[in-house]
Protein backbone atom coordinates (compact mmCIF):
# COMPACT_ATOMS: atom_id res chain seq x y z
CA UNK A 1 0.00 0.00 0.00
CA UNK A 2 1.21 3.98 -1.04
CA UNK A 3 -0.48 6.89 0.09
CA UNK A 4 2.57 8.93 -1.80
CA UNK A 5 2.28 7.52 -5.46
CA UNK A 6 4.58 9.98 -7.73
CA UNK A 7 2.59 9.31 -10.67
CA UNK A 8 -0.88 10.86 -9.78
CA UNK A 9 -0.56 13.98 -11.57
CA UNK A 10 -0.40 11.90 -14.95
CA UNK A 11 -3.96 10.77 -14.56
CA UNK A 12 -6.06 12.22 -17.70
CA UNK A 13 -10.19 12.60 -16.22
CA UNK A 14 -10.85 13.88 -19.59
CA UNK A 15 -10.24 10.16 -21.18
CA UNK A 16 -11.58 8.26 -18.46
CA UNK A 17 -15.02 6.64 -19.85
CA UNK A 18 -16.26 3.68 -17.82
CA UNK A 19 -19.20 3.63 -20.25
CA UNK A 20 -18.32 0.56 -22.76
CA UNK A 21 -18.05 -2.95 -22.41
CA UNK A 22 -15.29 -3.99 -19.81
CA UNK A 23 -13.37 -6.10 -21.84
CA UNK A 24 -9.28 -6.24 -22.74
CA UNK A 25 -8.18 -3.83 -25.85
CA UNK A 26 -6.05 -6.88 -26.74
CA UNK A 27 -7.28 -9.92 -25.88
CA UNK A 28 -10.65 -9.03 -25.55
CA UNK A 29 -11.18 -10.82 -21.80
CA UNK A 30 -13.56 -10.14 -19.28
CA UNK A 31 -11.23 -11.21 -16.81
CA UNK A 32 -9.33 -9.53 -14.14
CA UNK A 33 -9.54 -5.77 -16.44
CA UNK A 34 -7.86 -2.46 -15.78
CA UNK A 35 -8.61 0.88 -16.72
CA UNK A 36 -5.46 3.08 -17.60
CA UNK A 37 -6.20 6.13 -16.04
CA UNK A 38 -3.58 7.73 -18.44
CA UNK A 39 -5.42 7.10 -21.98
CA UNK A 40 -8.80 5.47 -20.63
CA UNK A 41 -8.18 1.88 -22.63
CA UNK A 42 -9.06 -1.37 -20.91
CA UNK A 43 -6.59 -4.27 -20.32
CA UNK A 44 -6.45 -7.45 -18.71
CA UNK A 45 -4.08 -8.40 -15.91
CA UNK A 46 -1.24 -6.35 -13.30
CA UNK A 47 1.25 -9.09 -13.03
CA UNK A 48 4.45 -9.23 -15.17
CA UNK A 49 4.06 -10.47 -18.95
CA UNK A 50 0.39 -9.34 -18.79
CA UNK A 51 -0.59 -6.56 -21.36
CA UNK A 52 -1.50 -4.00 -18.60
CA UNK A 53 2.20 -4.85 -17.35
CA UNK A 54 3.66 -4.27 -20.96
CA UNK A 55 1.72 -1.06 -21.44
CA UNK A 56 2.84 0.60 -18.54
CA UNK A 57 6.70 -0.06 -19.61
CA UNK A 58 6.12 0.22 -23.17
CA UNK A 59 3.74 3.56 -23.15
CA UNK A 60 5.03 5.30 -19.45
CA UNK A 61 1.44 5.03 -18.10
CA UNK A 62 1.47 3.75 -14.33
CA UNK A 63 -2.23 4.24 -12.26
CA UNK A 64 -4.56 1.61 -13.23
CA UNK A 65 -7.74 0.73 -11.67
CA UNK A 66 -9.39 -2.74 -11.15
CA UNK A 67 -12.79 -2.15 -12.96
CA UNK A 68 -14.03 -5.12 -10.68
CA UNK A 69 -12.45 -4.63 -7.19
CA UNK A 70 -12.61 -0.48 -7.61
CA UNK A 71 -9.20 -0.66 -6.38
CA UNK A 72 -5.93 1.67 -7.71
CA UNK A 73 -2.53 -0.01 -8.82
CA UNK A 74 0.65 1.65 -10.01
CA UNK A 75 2.55 -0.31 -12.60
CA UNK A 76 5.27 -1.87 -13.17
CA UNK A 77 6.13 -1.48 -9.72
CA UNK A 78 3.14 -3.11 -8.64
CA UNK A 79 1.62 -1.81 -5.29
CA UNK A 80 -1.93 -0.53 -4.19
CA UNK A 81 -2.56 3.26 -4.02
CA UNK A 82 -4.79 4.58 -1.35
CA UNK A 83 -5.52 8.38 -2.21
CA UNK A 84 -9.10 10.80 -0.95
CA UNK A 85 -8.01 12.55 -4.05
CA UNK A 86 -9.31 9.47 -6.46
CA UNK A 87 -12.36 8.82 -4.90
CA UNK A 88 -14.38 11.20 -7.82
CA UNK A 89 -13.47 8.37 -10.30
CA UNK A 90 -14.77 5.45 -8.37
CA UNK A 91 -18.02 7.21 -7.47
CA UNK A 92 -17.99 7.71 -12.07
CA UNK A 93 -17.24 4.18 -12.27
CA UNK A 94 -19.88 3.13 -9.43
CA UNK A 95 -22.24 6.11 -8.43
CA UNK A 96 -23.83 5.39 -5.15
CA UNK A 97 -27.02 7.04 -3.98
CA UNK A 98 -28.16 7.20 -0.36
CA UNK A 99 -32.42 7.27 0.94
CA UNK A 100 -31.76 11.09 1.00
CA UNK A 101 -30.17 11.91 -2.27
CA UNK A 102 -33.21 9.99 -3.90
CA UNK A 103 -35.71 11.90 -1.85
CA UNK A 104 -34.53 15.06 -3.17
CA UNK A 105 -34.36 14.22 -7.23
CA UNK A 106 -37.63 15.23 -7.68
CA UNK A 107 -37.47 18.44 -5.91
CA UNK A 108 -33.89 19.52 -6.80
CA UNK A 109 -33.82 22.96 -9.34
CA UNK A 110 -30.16 23.34 -8.79
CA UNK A 111 -28.04 22.78 -11.78
CA UNK A 112 -24.68 20.78 -10.89
CA UNK A 113 -21.22 20.78 -13.05
CA UNK A 114 -19.56 18.67 -14.67
CA UNK A 115 -15.70 18.36 -15.06
CA UNK A 116 -15.35 19.26 -18.25
CA UNK A 117 -17.07 22.71 -17.03
CA UNK A 118 -20.63 22.44 -18.81
CA UNK A 119 -23.83 22.63 -16.69
CA UNK A 120 -26.13 19.95 -16.17
CA UNK A 121 -29.41 18.83 -14.82
CA UNK A 122 -28.51 14.99 -12.86
CA UNK A 123 -31.59 12.93 -15.43
CA UNK A 124 -31.12 14.97 -18.40
CA UNK A 125 -28.30 14.13 -19.80
CA UNK A 126 -27.77 13.09 -23.71
CA UNK A 127 -27.49 9.33 -24.69
CA UNK A 128 -24.89 8.29 -27.67
CA UNK A 129 -26.29 7.02 -30.55
CA UNK A 130 -23.83 4.04 -31.68
CA UNK A 131 -25.49 3.94 -35.24
CA UNK A 132 -29.06 3.52 -35.70
CA UNK A 133 -30.41 2.49 -31.81
CA UNK A 134 -32.11 6.18 -31.16
CA UNK A 135 -35.59 4.01 -30.34
CA UNK A 136 -34.06 2.41 -27.44
CA UNK A 137 -32.34 5.78 -25.91
CA UNK A 138 -35.92 7.20 -26.11
CA UNK A 139 -37.42 4.23 -24.23
CA UNK A 140 -34.09 4.52 -21.24
CA UNK A 141 -34.95 7.98 -21.21
CA UNK A 142 -38.68 7.36 -20.46
CA UNK A 143 -38.23 4.88 -17.93
CA UNK A 144 -35.11 7.05 -16.16
CA UNK A 145 -38.00 9.57 -15.33
CA UNK A 146 -40.70 7.25 -14.00
CA UNK A 147 -39.64 8.19 -10.39
CA UNK A 148 -40.62 4.72 -8.57
CA UNK A 149 -38.34 2.56 -11.32
CA UNK A 150 -35.48 4.98 -11.28
CA UNK A 151 -35.74 5.09 -7.01
CA UNK A 152 -35.90 1.31 -7.13
CA UNK A 153 -32.53 0.96 -9.68
CA UNK A 154 -30.51 3.43 -8.15
CA UNK A 155 -30.20 1.20 -5.11
CA UNK A 156 -28.71 -2.22 -6.32
CA UNK A 157 -29.46 -3.51 -2.73
CA UNK A 158 -32.96 -3.75 -4.00
CA UNK A 159 -31.87 -6.05 -6.54
CA UNK A 160 -28.99 -7.65 -5.26
CA UNK A 161 -30.34 -11.14 -6.23
CA UNK A 162 -30.76 -10.63 -9.39
CA UNK A 163 -27.24 -9.17 -9.35
CA UNK A 164 -25.88 -12.31 -7.60
CA UNK A 165 -27.31 -14.24 -10.49
CA UNK A 166 -25.83 -12.00 -13.21
CA UNK A 167 -22.32 -13.31 -11.67
CA UNK A 168 -22.93 -16.63 -12.48
CA UNK A 169 -23.89 -15.94 -15.84
CA UNK A 170 -27.72 -16.08 -15.82
CA UNK A 171 -28.54 -13.45 -19.12
CA UNK A 172 -31.19 -12.47 -17.81
CA UNK A 173 -30.80 -11.17 -14.60
CA UNK A 174 -27.44 -9.67 -16.34
CA UNK A 175 -30.25 -7.00 -17.99
CA UNK A 176 -31.35 -6.20 -14.72
CA UNK A 177 -27.75 -5.54 -13.26
CA UNK A 178 -26.94 -3.56 -16.44
CA UNK A 179 -30.08 -1.37 -16.37
CA UNK A 180 -29.46 -0.63 -12.67
CA UNK A 181 -26.06 0.86 -13.88
CA UNK A 182 -27.47 2.73 -16.38
CA UNK A 183 -29.82 4.66 -14.28
CA UNK A 184 -27.13 5.54 -11.73
CA UNK A 185 -24.90 6.81 -14.89
CA UNK A 186 -27.89 8.72 -15.89
CA UNK A 187 -28.77 10.68 -12.73
CA UNK A 188 -24.92 11.01 -11.77
CA UNK A 189 -24.34 14.58 -10.29
CA UNK A 190 -20.83 14.07 -10.38
CA UNK A 191 -20.19 12.89 -14.07
CA UNK A 192 -17.06 14.22 -16.30
CA UNK A 193 -19.46 14.67 -19.22
CA UNK A 194 -22.82 15.98 -20.25
CA UNK A 195 -23.16 12.55 -21.87
CA UNK A 196 -23.41 8.58 -21.23
CA UNK A 197 -22.82 5.37 -23.41
CA UNK A 198 -26.07 3.13 -22.71
CA UNK A 199 -23.03 0.68 -25.35
CA UNK A 200 -22.81 -1.71 -22.34
CA UNK A 201 -26.80 -2.43 -21.95
CA UNK A 202 -27.46 -2.42 -25.30
CA UNK A 203 -24.93 -5.45 -26.05
CA UNK A 204 -26.73 -7.28 -22.98
CA UNK A 205 -30.30 -5.91 -25.14
CA UNK A 206 -28.72 -7.87 -28.29
CA UNK A 207 -27.65 -10.77 -26.16
CA UNK A 208 -31.13 -11.38 -24.20
CA UNK A 209 -32.93 -10.64 -27.13
CA UNK A 210 -31.39 -12.89 -29.20
CA UNK A 211 -30.74 -10.26 -31.90
CA UNK A 212 -34.56 -8.89 -31.85
CA UNK A 213 -33.37 -5.46 -30.91
CA UNK A 214 -30.22 -4.41 -32.06
CA UNK A 215 -28.16 -0.88 -31.70
CA UNK A 216 -26.98 -1.09 -35.67
CA UNK A 217 -30.52 -0.62 -37.22
CA UNK A 218 -33.59 0.95 -36.36
CA UNK A 219 -36.20 -0.66 -34.73
CA UNK A 220 -40.13 -0.35 -33.02
CA UNK A 221 -39.94 1.83 -29.78
CA UNK A 222 -43.25 0.13 -28.29
CA UNK A 223 -42.00 -3.14 -29.15
CA UNK A 224 -38.36 -2.31 -27.02
CA UNK A 225 -40.72 -0.72 -24.35
CA UNK A 226 -42.73 -3.66 -24.27
CA UNK A 227 -39.86 -6.55 -24.21
CA UNK A 228 -38.10 -4.57 -21.62
CA UNK A 229 -40.84 -3.98 -19.12
CA UNK A 230 -41.67 -7.86 -19.10
CA UNK A 231 -37.93 -8.91 -19.08
CA UNK A 232 -37.81 -6.99 -16.26
CA UNK A 233 -41.22 -8.05 -14.47
CA UNK A 234 -40.55 -11.74 -15.14
CA UNK A 235 -36.44 -11.22 -13.94
CA UNK A 236 -37.12 -9.01 -10.71
CA UNK A 237 -40.44 -11.52 -9.92
CA UNK A 238 -38.96 -13.88 -6.91
CA UNK A 239 -38.59 -17.71 -7.28
CA UNK A 240 -41.71 -19.32 -4.56
CA UNK A 241 -43.38 -22.11 -4.98
CA UNK A 242 -47.10 -22.16 -3.28
CA UNK A 243 -46.70 -18.85 -2.31
CA UNK A 244 -49.05 -16.09 -3.71
CA UNK A 245 -46.17 -13.93 -5.89
CA UNK A 246 -45.82 -10.27 -4.78
CA UNK A 247 -46.12 -7.42 -7.80
CA UNK A 248 -42.30 -6.12 -8.63
CA UNK A 249 -41.91 -2.21 -8.88
CA UNK A 250 -42.71 -2.46 -12.64
CA UNK A 251 -46.21 -3.63 -12.06
CA UNK A 252 -46.34 -1.95 -8.76
CA UNK A 253 -45.48 1.22 -10.89
CA UNK A 254 -46.94 0.78 -14.33
CA UNK A 255 -49.85 -2.48 -14.11
CA UNK A 256 -53.60 -1.62 -14.37
CA UNK A 257 -56.47 -3.65 -14.81
CA UNK A 258 -59.55 -3.52 -17.66
CA UNK A 259 -62.45 -5.32 -18.50
CA UNK A 260 -63.12 -6.76 -21.82
CA UNK A 261 -66.36 -7.12 -23.14
CA UNK A 262 -66.37 -9.08 -26.41
CA UNK A 263 -69.03 -11.37 -28.36
CA UNK A 264 -68.33 -12.92 -31.96
CA UNK A 265 -69.87 -11.00 -34.96
CA UNK A 266 -72.81 -14.19 -36.78
CA UNK A 267 -72.34 -14.27 -40.22
CA UNK A 268 -74.11 -13.01 -42.64
CA UNK A 269 -76.35 -14.63 -45.45
CA UNK A 270 -77.28 -17.70 -42.77
CA UNK A 271 -80.81 -19.62 -43.05
CA UNK A 272 -83.25 -19.37 -39.75
CA UNK A 273 -81.98 -22.35 -38.92
CA UNK A 274 -78.31 -21.47 -38.56
CA UNK A 275 -79.27 -18.37 -36.74
CA UNK A 276 -81.01 -19.94 -34.30
CA UNK A 277 -77.96 -22.55 -34.00
CA UNK A 278 -75.30 -19.13 -33.37
CA UNK A 279 -77.88 -18.16 -30.75
CA UNK A 280 -76.68 -21.22 -28.65
CA UNK A 281 -73.63 -21.64 -29.58
CA UNK A 282 -71.50 -20.50 -26.53
CA UNK A 283 -68.49 -19.43 -28.88
CA UNK A 284 -71.10 -16.81 -30.11
CA UNK A 285 -72.29 -15.82 -26.44
CA UNK A 286 -70.65 -12.64 -24.70
CA UNK A 287 -67.67 -12.72 -23.02
CA UNK A 288 -66.33 -10.65 -19.65
CA UNK A 289 -62.79 -10.76 -19.19
CA UNK A 290 -60.77 -8.49 -16.96
CA UNK A 291 -56.86 -8.42 -17.99
CA UNK A 292 -54.41 -6.47 -17.03
CA UNK A 293 -51.88 -3.92 -18.67
CA UNK A 294 -48.97 -1.96 -18.68
CA UNK A 295 -49.88 0.76 -21.52
CA UNK A 296 -53.10 1.74 -23.36
CA UNK A 297 -53.15 1.57 -27.04
CA UNK A 298 -54.71 4.10 -28.25
CA UNK A 299 -56.42 4.12 -32.82
CA UNK A 300 -55.48 6.85 -34.48
CA UNK A 301 -58.45 7.69 -37.20
CA UNK A 302 -57.68 7.39 -40.46
CA UNK A 303 -56.01 9.80 -42.95
CA UNK A 304 -58.32 11.54 -45.21
CA UNK A 305 -58.02 10.70 -48.85
CA UNK A 306 -58.42 13.30 -50.80
CA UNK A 307 -56.48 16.61 -50.91
CA UNK A 308 -58.30 20.30 -50.11
CA UNK A 309 -59.10 22.83 -52.39
CA UNK A 310 -55.70 24.14 -52.57
CA UNK A 311 -54.23 20.49 -53.67
CA UNK A 312 -52.55 20.12 -50.18
CA UNK A 313 -52.26 17.17 -48.35
CA UNK A 314 -54.22 17.73 -44.72
CA UNK A 315 -52.79 16.80 -41.53
CA UNK A 316 -55.88 15.99 -39.86
CA UNK A 317 -55.87 16.46 -35.65
CA UNK A 318 -57.94 14.96 -33.41
CA UNK A 319 -58.21 15.55 -29.46
CA UNK A 320 -56.96 12.53 -27.07
CA UNK A 321 -60.69 12.62 -25.15
CA UNK A 322 -61.86 11.32 -28.64
CA UNK A 323 -58.85 8.62 -28.58
CA UNK A 324 -59.79 7.99 -25.09
CA UNK A 325 -63.36 6.89 -25.64
CA UNK A 326 -62.24 3.76 -26.90
CA UNK A 327 -62.06 2.61 -23.19
CA UNK A 328 -65.61 4.15 -21.95
CA UNK A 329 -67.21 0.78 -21.45
CA UNK A 330 -69.49 2.04 -24.22
CA UNK A 331 -67.59 1.99 -27.84
CA UNK A 332 -67.50 -1.14 -29.39
CA UNK A 333 -65.00 -1.32 -32.29
CA UNK A 334 -64.77 -4.45 -34.52
CA UNK A 335 -61.81 -6.62 -34.50
CA UNK A 336 -61.28 -8.59 -37.92
CA UNK A 337 -59.33 -11.62 -38.38
CA UNK A 338 -58.89 -13.79 -41.65
CA UNK A 339 -61.98 -16.12 -40.93
CA UNK A 340 -64.05 -14.32 -38.14
CA UNK A 341 -65.29 -10.76 -36.52
CA UNK A 342 -65.49 -9.85 -33.28
CA UNK A 343 -67.02 -6.76 -31.34
CA UNK A 344 -65.04 -5.63 -28.23
CA UNK A 345 -65.78 -2.75 -25.54
CA UNK A 346 -63.19 -2.11 -23.14
CA UNK A 347 -63.90 -0.27 -19.52
CA UNK A 348 -60.76 0.56 -16.94
CA UNK A 349 -60.65 -1.07 -13.47
CA UNK A 350 -57.64 -0.01 -12.01
CA UNK A 351 -55.52 2.73 -12.60
CA UNK A 352 -51.42 2.71 -12.19
CA UNK A 353 -49.50 5.53 -10.70
CA UNK A 354 -47.77 5.92 -13.85
CA UNK A 355 -50.54 5.58 -17.31
CA UNK A 356 -48.23 4.74 -20.08
CA UNK A 357 -50.20 5.95 -23.66
CA UNK A 358 -49.43 4.59 -27.16
CA UNK A 359 -50.69 6.58 -30.51
CA UNK A 360 -50.90 3.60 -32.84
CA UNK A 361 -49.17 5.35 -35.21
CA UNK A 362 -47.11 3.00 -37.64
CA UNK A 363 -49.03 0.57 -39.65
CA UNK A 364 -47.26 -2.49 -41.17
CA UNK A 365 -49.80 -3.27 -43.84
CA UNK A 366 -49.08 -6.39 -46.61
CA UNK A 367 -46.61 -4.47 -48.48
CA UNK A 368 -44.89 -1.49 -46.42
CA UNK A 369 -45.08 0.06 -43.32
CA UNK A 370 -47.53 3.27 -43.34
CA UNK A 371 -47.17 6.23 -40.72
CA UNK A 372 -50.38 8.22 -39.73
CA UNK A 373 -49.66 11.79 -39.45
CA UNK A 374 -52.09 12.70 -37.44
CA UNK A 375 -51.69 15.30 -34.42
CA UNK A 376 -53.27 14.11 -31.17
CA UNK A 377 -53.99 17.54 -29.25
CA UNK A 378 -53.91 17.18 -25.65
CA UNK A 379 -53.72 19.37 -22.43
CA UNK A 380 -50.36 18.66 -20.67
CA UNK A 381 -51.98 19.22 -16.98
CA UNK A 382 -55.30 17.74 -15.44
CA UNK A 383 -56.29 14.78 -17.41
CA UNK A 384 -59.53 12.94 -15.45
CA UNK A 385 -59.46 9.26 -16.55
CA UNK A 386 -61.95 8.89 -13.69
CA UNK A 387 -64.89 8.67 -16.85
CA UNK A 388 -62.85 5.73 -18.15
CA UNK A 389 -63.91 3.84 -15.08
CA UNK A 390 -66.99 1.66 -13.91
CA UNK A 391 -69.05 2.88 -11.69
CA UNK A 392 -67.31 0.70 -8.51
CA UNK A 393 -64.10 1.30 -9.64
CA UNK A 394 -64.56 5.08 -9.73
CA UNK A 395 -65.46 4.88 -5.97
CA UNK A 396 -62.37 2.88 -5.04
CA UNK A 397 -60.20 5.60 -7.02
CA UNK A 398 -59.46 8.73 -4.87
CA UNK A 399 -57.65 10.69 -7.21
CA UNK A 400 -57.94 9.83 -11.20
CA UNK A 401 -56.48 12.91 -12.43
CA UNK A 402 -52.96 12.79 -14.64
CA UNK A 403 -50.11 15.04 -15.46
CA UNK A 404 -47.94 14.62 -18.32
CA UNK A 405 -44.00 14.24 -17.57
CA UNK A 406 -42.30 12.27 -20.68
CA UNK A 407 -43.76 12.60 -24.40
CA UNK A 408 -41.83 10.20 -27.36
CA UNK A 409 -41.94 11.71 -30.44
CA UNK A 410 -41.26 9.82 -33.99
CA UNK A 411 -40.49 12.39 -36.78
CA UNK A 412 -40.17 11.51 -40.69
CA UNK A 413 -41.00 8.33 -42.45
CA UNK A 414 -42.06 4.80 -41.11
CA UNK A 415 -39.41 3.11 -43.44
CA UNK A 416 -36.37 1.32 -41.52
CA UNK A 417 -33.67 3.74 -41.25
CA UNK A 418 -35.19 7.04 -42.80
CA UNK A 419 -37.11 8.41 -39.31
CA UNK A 420 -35.81 9.15 -35.73
CA UNK A 421 -36.98 9.73 -32.24
CA UNK A 422 -36.85 12.32 -29.89
CA UNK A 423 -38.76 12.57 -26.32
CA UNK A 424 -39.77 15.53 -24.54
CA UNK A 425 -39.58 15.32 -20.47
CA UNK A 426 -40.70 17.45 -17.42
CA UNK A 427 -37.59 18.73 -14.54
CA UNK A 428 -40.03 18.67 -11.88
CA UNK A 429 -38.05 20.39 -9.80
CA UNK A 430 -38.09 23.49 -11.92
CA UNK A 431 -41.09 22.85 -14.05
CA UNK A 432 -38.89 23.77 -17.62
CA UNK A 433 -39.29 20.76 -20.24
CA UNK A 434 -36.52 19.50 -21.95
CA UNK A 435 -35.93 17.81 -25.33
CA UNK A 436 -33.45 15.24 -26.00
CA UNK A 437 -32.88 13.92 -29.08
CA UNK A 438 -29.49 11.17 -28.63
CA UNK A 439 -26.32 13.83 -27.35
CA UNK A 440 -28.64 17.23 -27.75
CA UNK A 441 -30.77 18.23 -24.24
CA UNK A 442 -32.34 21.92 -24.99
CA UNK A 443 -35.02 23.29 -23.35
CA UNK A 444 -38.26 24.08 -24.85
CA UNK A 445 -41.46 25.86 -24.27
CA UNK A 446 -44.71 23.30 -23.01
CA UNK A 447 -46.66 25.01 -26.11
CA UNK A 448 -44.65 23.26 -28.55
CA UNK A 449 -45.61 19.72 -27.09
CA UNK A 450 -48.78 18.89 -28.49
CA UNK A 451 -47.75 19.84 -32.21
CA UNK A 452 -45.43 16.77 -32.67
CA UNK A 453 -46.58 13.51 -33.63
CA UNK A 454 -46.78 12.03 -30.37
CA UNK A 455 -46.06 8.37 -30.10
CA UNK A 456 -45.96 7.07 -26.38
CA UNK A 457 -46.32 9.42 -23.74
CA UNK A 458 -46.05 8.79 -19.79
CA UNK A 459 -48.80 10.54 -17.00
CA UNK A 460 -48.50 10.89 -13.82
CA UNK A 461 -51.50 10.32 -11.40
CA UNK A 462 -52.14 13.73 -9.28
CA UNK A 463 -51.66 12.08 -5.72
CA UNK A 464 -48.84 10.60 -6.47
CA UNK A 465 -47.31 13.57 -7.13
CA UNK A 466 -48.07 15.45 -3.83
CA UNK A 467 -48.33 12.76 -1.49
CA UNK A 468 -45.10 10.74 -2.91
CA UNK A 469 -48.22 7.19 -2.87
CA UNK A 470 -49.68 5.14 -5.50
CA UNK A 471 -52.06 6.85 -7.08
CA UNK A 472 -55.87 5.22 -6.12
CA UNK A 473 -56.71 3.24 -3.52
CA UNK A 474 -57.85 0.26 -5.85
Amino acid sequence: LSRTCPYLDTINRNMLDFDFEKLCSISLSHLNVYACLVCGKYFQGRGSNTHAHTHSVNENHHVFLNLETHRFYCLPDNYEIVDGSLEDITYLLNPIFQKDDISKLDTSASMVRAYNGLTYYPGFVGLNNIKANDYCNVILQLLSHISLLRDFFLRPENYQDQIKRAAAGDHMTLLVHRFGELIRKLWNPRNFKTHVSPHEFLQTVVLCSKKRFQFTEQGDALEFLSWLLNALDQTLRPVSKGHPVKPTIIGRALRGRMVIYSQKVTPVNITPEQAEQYATDPEYMPRVTESPFLYLTCDLPPPPLYLDEFKESIIPQVPLSTLLAKFNGVTEKEYKTHCDSTMRRFCLKRLPPYLILFMKRIVKNIFTLEKNPTIVNFPIKSIDFGELLDQEARAQHKYTIYDLVANVVHDGPPTPGAGTHRIFVLQRGTGKWFEMQDLHVNEVLPQMIPLSESLIQVRLSFNFRTAKEPGGEA
